[in-house]
């Protein structure tokens, strides 16, 4: 018997895994691309155990949860990725990506280089894409602009910044780094490698 329930899976757009550190210019690089590309991305909720912020929502922001319903679902292998940063997890469930592919919408993954590296244990055939800023003095800039870090929660992120860039450089690990030193250039190197899901996706909603 053939499984059909893999095929239509698979069918589906290639998710796209967005990795790079605080910073780098993700957010404002994708809330572009959703802009320009109306319905054809969607993000799949990732679950964290930290208390919401001010403004966000639960179940759109992410799935807030306790501590132990996390290690219950990691456990039962319901999870893509996780990771703990400055003592709270974060993850990624299969369900939450299978919710937006069966939307026929390209889903987006916001990932740090940990994750990247669990899911490339899966067979989830996403696009990898590293997201890099041009320098480390200027994402510290970008970073102390933002004034939303304490000195010690900027030191932790600019750590965790120096590894990711040198991580981004193993080979094969992306399909593409893009250094983000120029937004329209960055943009359109993002566009180039995700046009032929995006146009995929269109197709199908037109139909």
């Amino acid at each position: 018997m053939r499984d059909y329930t893999k095929q239509k899976a698979m069918a589906g757009p290639r998710p796209v895994v967005l990795s790079g550190p605080s910073g780098a210019g993700k957010s404002t690089l994708l809330k572009r691309l959703m802009k320009e590309y109306e319905g054809v991305f969607g993000f799949s909720v990732s679950h964290t155990t930290r208390d919401p912020r001010p403004g966000e929502e639960n179940g759109k922001d992410y799935h807030y949860v306790s501590r132990e319903v996390m290690q219950e679902g990691i456990a039962n292998g319901e999870f893509i990725e996780n990771a703990e940063f400055s003592g709270n997890m974060y993850g990624t469930s299969k369900a939450s990506v299978e919710d937006v592919q069966a939307k026929n919408l390209i889903c987006i993954l916001d990932i740090d280089m940990q994750g990247v590296k669990n899911i490339k244990k899966t067979d989830l055939n996403p696009i990898y894409v590293s997201i890099q800023p041009p320098s480390m003095d200027i994402l510290e800039k970008r970073l102390r602009d933002r004034q939303t870090e304490s000195d010690e929660s900027l030191q932790k992120r600019l750590d965790a910044a120096r590894t990711d860039m040198e991580l981004s450089k193993e080979p094969g690990l992306f399909d593409v780094v893009i250094i983000n030193d120029d937004l329209e250039e960055a943009y359109g190197k993002l566009k180039d490698v995700l046009i032929d899901e995006i146009t995929k996706v269109q197709e199908a909603n037109k139909s």
